[in-house]
């Protein structure tokens, strides 16, 4: 999957900003920590889970020695009973982007919360706030009826958005329908009336992402770093954020994959190595919502995860601009 990339920054005499993406296990982290061992860059996260304290095996944070020798952004800054909003994100790795370039660096987008990318470059519409009672509401009729069930109603009076989030999507679903009840406008329609503007808009974005080598390769990947997870310690991890007490599976943080299954099989509801499939299960799920918006990403150059070597070369050619301009 190939796609036209971005005029370099030497030609529009701009500062160069990296994005790198791609699925869950597809080794973005390893392309970033390398390059940023060699080069003057900086690694920003892209990542939904990594942003908690104390969620760290899970969310295959890298080891706290590598942190410490190759800082990242944006990871650590929240707590897990703490929600984080997309704009956010938005907001913070601006900071972050900015930071980088006054050091002098070059900032390495590295993720794959498609939900960020997205929002950051390519931009979100300005929604309306939201109604705590009105939330409440929502998130009360979800655990009477399921998620899919409101996913049917987000069908009935906005199908544009219900055709592109999962049934099993409960952010994005209670989002549409709060909007909805709301202001009585379908999220679409707030969508089109408010045209997104991307935060990174003036400056010289390079989108690159890795791309399974093959299916199959890829669900093998995604098994074996689950099993490392769980011989890493990954059940205790969750046990000690359980016995907080103030944490509960229907926040963001432990909705995460993997953290789910494995609160369920301590709560008692499903046995090892139930919870250890259905933690796979979810994880190729994820991936598989990720390689579909990947597929939308025409501004994007995708290198299949056997031509490592290729992309490195084309990140390391701007990184190396950069610093002669």
């Amino acid at each position: 999957m190939q796609a036209t990339s971005t005029p370099h920054d030497a030609e529009l005499g701009q500062k160069p900003v990296l994005a790198l993406l791609g699925p869950t296990a597809s080794g973005k982290t390893a392309v970033a920590l390398e390059l940023a061992a060699q080069y003057p860059v900086q690694i920003i996260s892209v990542d939904s889970v990594m942003i908690y304290r104390d969620m760290n095996i899970g969310s295959a944070k890298p080891e706290p020695a590598v942190m410490a020798q190759l800082p990242h952004e944006l990871v650590d800054i929240c707590d897990p009973a703490e929600t984080y909003s997309v704009s956010a994100f938005c907001r913070d790795a601006l900071a972050a982007i900015e930071r980088a370039e006054a050091a002098g660096k070059v900032p390495l987008l590295v993720g794959g919360t498609m939900m960020y990318f997205q929002a950051l470059l390519d931009g979100i519409s300005q929604l309306p706030s939201t109604d705590p009672a009105v939330r409440a509401e929502v998130q009360a009729e979800a655990a009477r009826l399921g998620w899919p069930a409101l996913h049917a109603q987000l069908q009935s009076f906005d199908p544009q958005v219900a055709a592109r989030v999962h049934p099993n999507d409960p952010q994005r679903i209670g989002r549409a329908v709060e909007v909805f009840r709301s202001t009585g406008r379908s999220l679409s329609r707030w969508q089109r009336e408010h045209p997104p503007v991307s935060p990174l808009l003036g400056r010289a974005v390079h989108r690159f992402g890795l791309w399974p080598a093959s299916r199959a390769h890829a669900r093998e990947a995604m098994a074996h770093r689950f099993d490392e997870m769980l011989a890493a310690g990954f059940v205790d991890e969750v046990a000690a954020l359980r016995a907080r007490g103030d944490l509960h599976p229907g926040m963001p943080s432990i909705r995460a994959v993997g953290y789910r299954q494995v609160w369920d099989y301590l709560d008692g509801t499903v046995d090892y190595d139930e919870m250890r499939q259905r933690a796979i299960t979810a994880t190729r799920q994820l991936a598989k919502r990720q390689v579909t918006w990947m597929r939308g990403q025409t501004q994007t150059q995708f290198y299949p995860t056997e031509e490592r070597g290729a992309l490195m070369s084309a990140l390391e050619e701007i990184i190396c601009t950069a610093e002669l301009g």
